[in-house]
């Protein structure tokens, strides 16, 4: 279920995107690579979308 009418992403999701942003920021700071972490934070958010779309489509018919 999303979080809000206009976000897709659910409590539980909100909350990695959040940790791994906090990571990904400490991880920059002290110049390491961060890459696979924004990886991680676009696969949440495909998923997330990808489910609200699928819900909607079901709603529509």
């Amino acid at each position: 279920m999303a979080f809000t009418d206009k976000d897709p992403h659910n409590a539980a999701e909100i909350l990695r995107v959040v940790g791994l942003g906090l990571r990904i920021e400490r991880r920059r700071a002290l110049g390491k690579p961060v890459k696979a972490l924004e990886n991680r934070v676009e696969r949440i958010r495909k998923d997330a979308q990808k489910r609200e779309d699928a819900k909607d489509a079901a709603r529509r018919k």
